[in-house]
């Protein structure tokens, strides 16, 4: 879930038409981006950010094909694409927002590196994801979160495997303070985190 702000210079990246392209997998980053300058479509033609706007990029390849038809008639333009190593040039965007994706990370030091990479100077970079609330509150939460939703989800929808791996991705993400030191270490200054709903949700902002 990333979406970025072009600045003026360009960038070339595989276009998806249709979401049909596949990315190397090493890392899985759903989100959204928005195009810096130009992306590629299939025939290496420019897509130019004034002239058609945000784009969007995403690891799940269903995803995308889903993104596209509801994107329809609008100036939405979608990429395949691996979050540790996305095909844009450096210092390509202004900003990049992710939404409850950063955290299926296989490797958050090398996504944050990579987002740095691709912002300009004094861009600006929001992770949006879950965490877990502390004292009796989070006490409260894991037990639901950990016990009692995956039960119920897999009841209803027939289908466990969302409902185990939602959970343990949120337990395996990092702190706000770890979090926030990461983003330093990775260049990223003014780095904050605000929370949402006791914590259990939180944006994390930081400027290259």
């Amino acid at each position: 879930m990333h979406s970025l702000r072009p600045d003026a210079r360009g960038i070339r990246a595989p276009a998806v038409p249709g979401a049909h392209r596949r990315a190397d997998r090493r890392g899985a980053l759903p989100g959204l981006m928005g195009p810096v300058g130009q992306a590629a479509d299939d025939a290496h033609q420019p897509l130019r950010a004034e002239r058609d706007g945000p784009a969007g990029a995403d690891f799940s390849h269903a995803m995308l094909t889903r993104a596209n038809k509801k994107s329809v008639g609008t100036t939405l333009r979608w990429v395949e694409a691996d979050a540790l190593n996305m095909p844009f040039s450096d210092e390509s965007f202004n900003l990049i927002t992710s939404a409850f994706g950063f955290r299926n990370l296989a490797n958050y030091d090398a996504g944050l590196s990579e987002i740095a990479r691709v912002l300009r100077p004094d861009g600006e970079c929001g992770i949006l994801d879950f965490g877990e609330p502390g004292g009796m509150i989070g006490k409260l939460y894991r037990f639901y979160f950990r016990s009692v939703l995956p039960k119920v989800g897999t009841l209803v929808s027939g289908v466990k495997g969302p409902y185990a791996y939602l959970p343990a991705s949120v337990a395996r993400f990092p702190e706000p303070s770890e979090m926030l030191e990461r983003m330093r270490r990775a260049g990223f200054r003014e780095a904050t985190w605000t929370p949402y709903t006791f914590g259990i949700a939180g944006l994390y902002r930081g400027k290259k």
